[in-house]
């Protein structure tokens, strides 16, 4: 198995190298598994990387004493080859704690690996709500988002403006799934209706069949339930078979800046989108944003403003904590209310998912953008016991055990 570490632009892997390390010392170790250049990549890759890098430096390099070392790999959107890294880092490499993780499949590979090696496994860029829900553990957090937020927030707002009828473009994987799911219940309760879906591989360059059938359909409103560069090709090719000057109305359900940077504003203007965090919101993620453009000359996504957050509370928790033990330290998160560049009014719950507030935004016209990176209008703010589904509908067995 090759195991690609990023390095270029970053520095060394162990940081704060002005910390010496003691003989027998054991650092905390942290694991950053992502799609460094699949379709993902954009919005986790090399940036997921700079932004736990980001968390290490604002702790001082260390935790617990000892320097904190980052490693990172490539999991190529494999589910198969992402649990072997982590089964590698988990038994050889003393990783304790992998972070990042965009695809659910892959996730929940690495999800089996923490729970049987009892080490921690922090999600930002894995969003099928099952991943809290139903195939919870007590290792594993969902911090960013997850696919009932998205189907929540955008799906209601457009409901709202006479959208009742949709039809789904579908990434054909876990998330995909998970994500028509969500939204599906979310227009049905509100009177709405699904009039089908058209599913399609990971990674496809070609939607104009997909499309076609949408545009077909009737629907008010194409909805695209995949991500990354799928997304991305969606929106180009929409745009080229003309289904919106028809009347009909696109949404992307997991849609980021760099998404947008990617597709073109023409392209994406006027698109509605459900984000948990964006750079120019205000100071605290303006500041945070600022370092991170430093290193990756872009500001960050919601899944790389969460790989920071993410670290840097799990470092917290680690020193308040005094160990590394999984179970302490989940203790210790889920008494923490968090505010920070990412997180604002966040709890951990007893399902391990991290529920803070969400934001509906709008793409803005070309007119309007002077700043080619500041593409979105905030629109709404959601609060987090609005925008996730409630604890008391899990289906995570750690709460329904409690019951």
């Amino acid at each position: 198995m090759k195991r690609r570490t990023f390095l270029a632009g970053l520095g060394a892997t162990v940081f704060s190298p002005a910390i010496v390390r003691a003989a027998g010392d054991t650092p905390l170790k942290f694991g950053v598994l992502t799609d460094m250049n699949g379709l993902f990549a954009d919005n986790s890759g090399k940036g997921s990387v700079a932004a736990a890098q980001l968390a290490i430096e604002e702790c001082g390099g260390s935790g617990l004493g000892k320097p904190i070392e980052l490693i990172s790999a490539d999991h190529q959107n494999k589910p198969d080859l992402g649990g072997n890294i982590a089964r590698q880092w988990y038994d050889q490499d003393g990783v304790d704690v992998i972070l990042d993780v965009p695809v659910s499949s892959v996730c929940i590979a690495v999800q089996n690996f923490a729970k049987d090696r009892n080490k921690m496994f922090i999600t930002s860029a894995g969003g099928s709500a099952d991943l809290s829900g139903k195939l919870c553990s007590p290792n594993f957090i969902q911090w960013t988002y997850n696919t009932y937020a998205l189907a929540n927030v955008a799906g209601k707002a457009l409901l709202k403006r006479g959208a009742d009828t949709w039809f789904f473009v579908v990434a054909d994987y876990t998330f995909g799934h998970a994500l028509e799911r969500d939204v599906t219940e979310v227009v049905t309760k509100g009177g709405g209706k699904s009039l089908g879906h058209a599913p399609h591989p990971i990674n496809t360059a070609d939607f104009s069949s997909v499309l076609l059938t949408a545009k077909s359909s009737g629907a008010k409103v194409i909805a695209l339930a995949n991500a990354g560069a799928d997304t991305q090709n969606g929106i180009k090719q929409a745009e080229e078979f003309g289904l919106t000057s028809g009347g009909q109305r696109m949404i992307a359900l997991l849609i980021d800046v760099n998404d947008i940077q990617s597709i073109g504003l023409k392209s994406a203007q006027g698109l509605l989108a459900t984000i948990g965090f964006y750079w120019n919101m205000d100071d605290r993620t303006r500041e945070f944003s600022k370092r991170y453009a430093a290193k990756m000359g872009k500001p960050p996504s919601m899944m790389q403003a969460g790989v920071y957050s993410s670290a840097l509370n799990y470092i917290k928790s680690v020193q308040a904590a005094n160990t590394k033990d999984p179970a302490a330290v989940v203790k210790d998160l889920q008494g923490r209310t968090f505010n920070d560049a990412f997180a604002r009014n966040g709890k951990l719950r007893a399902d391990n998912l991290m529920v803070h507030d969400m934001y509906l935004a709008e793409v803005k016209k070309v007119s309007e953008v002077s700043d080619p990176s500041d593409v979105f209008r905030i629109l709404a703010t959601v609060e987090g016991k609005d925008a996730f589904p409630p604890l008391s509908s899990s289906a995570c067995p750690m709460v329904t055990a409690q019951k």
